[in-house]
């Protein structure tokens, strides 16, 4: 681009977030990324500048930020109302842009109307994770309205890398599938889903950067390609070479019973069928186009899986309760 712009990232090693560092090193902006330096997970792009601070500490960030200033400043790590006043604090002046990492899971779940768009309402009484979002976004609303604080709003939904696997037992149901075992499945198995690729919502976050006209608005960011959960299962079954799924259908009241932790990500999001209208988004990213399907992102992530063993851990809490849940709802001979 004609112009490289100065940015800060605050994160830098998530799934979202190290797709977009790569792409905005790679599109000429100078890029400054802020994080603990923990995760090795993901490398930050060479070019990139690192700092190394906990976000949460006011004074250690004073200390590192000194009196810079940035074009555009992304906090990838921000989830409570706290955190986004900490940041107002911080770079109120000092940031020509400030994008918060919202959530799609804000939107009203279940959805009264499909697709969602950003004028769907923001309501979510099943997962605390989503209304701290809402909260979030009211803080920065009343900023940018208050006080001109230059937020724009990303709600990107159910995002992953080849470093993920996006079922709801991660690396555990790939190992029952292989296995020949029976998978737990939420519901009938035909709510649709909407699962978008790193490297393709790092197209439009950071086609997004320096737009004056995204300041103040909020962007839907998802892939318009979705599929039912049963599906789902087949094509992560196909990339891992294993056999078709064995599925037992288990409602989603009853597996939230059985496992709190699957309560908030299963009734709060996953159990809803979510179809996402990106219009708006491709009104200032013309060129957002999702060139990674599930069925290459999924092999892609298999992949990689294979090639580090150490990666494949199957959870034997999880493996356990999910054999009683196949014993109590089997229809099988």
């Amino acid at each position: 681009m004609s112009h490289a712009l100065n940015v800060l990232f605050i994160g830098g090693s998530g799934v979202i977030s190290a797709a977009a560092a790569e792409l905005a090193v790679a599109r000429g902006h100078k890029l400054t990324v802020l994080n603990r330096g923990e995760s090795a997970l993901r490398a930050v792009p060479d070019g990139a500048e690192v700092l190394t601070a906990d976000v949460r500490d006011a004074a250690a960030l004073g200390s590192v930020l000194g009196d810079r200033s940035f074009d555009v400043v992304v906090d990838f790590v921000a989830f409570t109302p706290e955190h986004v006043r900490a940041d107002i604090a911080q770079f109120a002046g000092r940031a020509g842009q400030y994008l918060f990492i919202s959530s799609a899971s804000a939107y009203q779940k279940p959805p009264a109307a499909l697709p969602v768009r950003e004028s769907t309402p923001l309501h979510n009484p099943f997962w605390q994770y989503s209304r701290d979002k809402i909260a979030c976004e009211d803080v920065l609303l009343a900023a940018y309205r208050e006080q001109g604080f230059p937020v724009t709003i990303i709600r990107p939904s159910h995002t992953y890398d080849r470093t993920q696997i996006a079922l709801l037992n991660g690396w555990t149901d790939i190992h029952r599938m292989r296995t020949g075992q029976p998978v737990v499945v939420h519901g009938d198995g035909t709510s649709l889903w909407t699962l978008t690729h790193s490297t393709d919502f790092a197209k439009a976050l950071v086609g997004l950067f320096g737009r004056s006209q995204a300041i103040g608005d909020s962007f839907t960011i998802t892939s318009d390609e979705y599929l039912p959960w049963d599906a789902i299962y087949a094509e992560y079954a196909r990339a891992a070479g294993a056999p078709a799924p064995t599925i037992v259908h288990v409602s989603s009241d009853t597996m939230a019973a059985a496992n709190p932790e699957w309560s908030g990500p299963l009734l709060g999001d996953r159990s809803h069928s979510v179809i996402f209208d990106n219009t708006k988004v491709k009104a200032l990213v013309p060129d957002f186009v999702c060139s990674t399907p599930v069925a290459l992102g999924f092999r892609e992530a298999i992949a990689w899986y294979d090639a580090h063993p150490e990666q494949q851990v199957v959870d034997a809490v999880l493996n356990a309760t999910l054999d009683r849940l196949v014993s109590a709802h089997s229809t099988l001979s």
